[in-house]
């Protein structure tokens, strides 16, 4: 793996994307993956990445933040792109707390994780002091029984996984138009479990109408997030 050329960018007040592209000599087409940390009196980690990226990962946080002050670490199901470095973190930041479904962490996190989870109810609020989180509950959406999101309700930022996932290894931190790019990489790759919710769920998270949507793959999207979401909705005939 590249990591490099892991990066970090400030997206917004607080809000970093940490970056590390994956060339197509290691992945065809390329690839990327992404970790956003939102710094608070309780700072958050969306992601860990791979276990393999764990040292540029971490080494690009410590560059805003001493890595031990992390208080959660957050991810929309069990993925190793999305916890494959949970431990790590964990052994690193002694007050972390994996933060997942309900279903999560039934399934896996409360087994793998070397601290245990705290499990999110659908709907249910978690204060980082001037930011306020909001766990969504969407199961399947694209894929994973536990999959879920977290909405951060004073940005109006989206911590959206793999939803709107662009394929290719060069991308700006912050784009305004990923809907083409992201379909591309789903027409050549069906991600989506097309699962008779699919259109529901994209539709309560339209109606959150997110400014940002903080995307795993590619890059973070800035403006009419609620219309970008109802536009994959008709895109996907849910």
């Amino acid at each position: 793996m590249s990591e490099s050329q892991t990066r970090i960018d400030a997206i917004g007040e607080n809000l970093y994307r940490i970056h590390t592209p994956i060339p197509p000599e290691q992945v065809p087409g390329g690839f990327s993956f992404n970790q956003y940390l939102l710094i608070d009196e309780q700072p958050l980690l969306f992601h860990t990445g791979l276990r393999g990226l764990f040292e540029p990962v971490s080494a690009a946080i410590a560059s805003v933040m001493p890595l031990e002050k992390l208080r959660y670490i957050s991810f929309c199901h069990y993925e190793s792109d999305e916890c494959g470095a949970l431990n790590e973190f964990l052994r690193v930041a002694p007050s972390a707390e994996p933060l997942c479904s309900q279903v999560g962490a039934m399934t896996s996190v409360g087994d793998i994780s070397d601290r245990p989870p705290r499990a999110m109810a659908d709907g249910e609020e978690l204060s980082l002091g001037k930011h306020v989180v909001q766990w969504i509950d969407a199961p399947h959406v694209p894929h994973g029984w536990d999959n879920g999101f977290l909405f951060e309700k004073t940005t109006h930022t989206l911590f959206c996984g793999d939803l709107f996932t662009q394929g290719g290894a060069e991308h700006e931190p912050v784009a305004d138009r990923i809907l083409e790019t992201s379909e591309q990489m789903r027409a050549g790759m069906d991600y989506f479990a097309h699962g008779a919710n699919t259109g529901p769920v994209l539709d309560r998270l339209a109606a959150l109408e997110p400014k940002t949507l903080a995307c795993m793959h590619g890059s973070a999207c800035r403006g009419d997030g609620g219309a970008l979401l109802r536009a994959l909705a008709g895109k996907l005939g849910a």
